[in-house]
């Protein structure tokens, strides 16, 4: 990712949403040529001079403070995510002196296995931050059948929603958990730009779907956080569960996720059955992540 390409585009693209109104200017009539905020009214909000937001816009966040980035987030109205990934976008800027991070882990330890395998009840598994499903316990196996069932090692969540037509099918809300996986790869893309699986993740799905480039050319980004999850498995039918992720603190890249049912609803009834089924079914392989390359 070029990153002072991304920094015009995404704060070019934050600035075209917000309309005058809504950053409590006044309301001028005539035509506007351009679409939101013009540069001069985000840098009167930010409190910064015209030329210096110009020079930010056009991608040299090179020695802005945290308190210019605030300022200028609280001008595009930014959440917290994306607050966030301008932070990290800024932290590197110049891209060749940055710090790097490690790449994104491929290999558990077997002890994280071990847990997942503990939880019974629930379907656990474990992901790095592109989406590569590392280990899984046996519901989550089941659960995830069709992911499961594509020859590629490691699966990947995003490939299988971009690219297998069988997801959209699995996945009822389908749109929903296409846009969380874009912005979540484009948060992680800014966080760690030196992952090359990653960006060779990105370049394959850019080349493939059509879909994931006009989502990947909106610069939305997200983190992960509860949810409610959708699924229509082909054995058991419709689910809803609850999803709880959190990272892992021995290895921040890797993410635990776990889907639980609420008590006496139909979706437990059919989680219990999906565990029926897949003791009848599976013969559960070692851990996914010793069969990775």
């Amino acid at each position: 990712m070029d990153d002072r390409a991304e920094i015009k585009e995404f704060l070019a693209s934050r600035r075209a949403r917000i309309t005058p109104e809504q950053a409590g200017l006044p309301a001028y009539g005539g035509y506007r040529r351009v679409k939101g905020l013009r540069r001069e009214e985000v840098a009167m909000l930010a409190g910064v001079s015209v030329d210096y937001y110009v020079r930010l816009e056009r991608g040299n966040l090179s020695g802005a403070s945290d308190n210019v980035l605030d300022r200028v987030a609280r001008a595009l109205h930014l959440d917290d995510d994306e607050r966030q990934y301008l932070y990290d976008l800024a932290r590197h800027t110049p891209a060749p002196t940055a710090t790097r991070r490690r790449n994104s882990s491929k290999r558990l330890r077997p002890a994280l296995q071990h847990m997942l395998d503990a939880i019974s009840d629930a379907p656990a598994f474990i992901h790095n931050d592109r989406h590569d499903l590392l280990a899984t316990n046996h519901l989550a196996r089941a659960l995830y059948a069709p992911l499961l069932a594509t020859p590629r090692r490691p699966a990947n969540l995003a490939r299988f929603i971009y690219l297998e037509p069988v997801a959209r099918a699995f996945l009822p809300a389908w749109d929903n958990a296409a846009d969380d996986v874009a912005a979540m790869l484009r948060g992680e893309a800014a966080r760690n730009p030196y992952d090359k699986d990653l960006t060779d993740l990105i370049g394959e799905l850019s080349t493939r779907s059509e879909i994931f480039r006009k989502r990947w050319a909106d610069h939305n980004v997200r983190q992960h956080r509860a949810s409610v999850k959708r699924f229509h498995h082909p054995t058991v039918g419709d689910l809803e569960l609850n999803c709880e992720t959190m990272s892992m603190a021995s290895d921040p890249t890797l993410t635990l996720v776990i889907y639980t049912a609420v008590p006496d609803t139909p979706s437990a009834d059919a989680l219990r059955l999906l565990s029926t089924w897949a003791a009848t079914q599976e013969q559960p392989e070692p851990g996914l992540h010793e069969r990775l390359t």
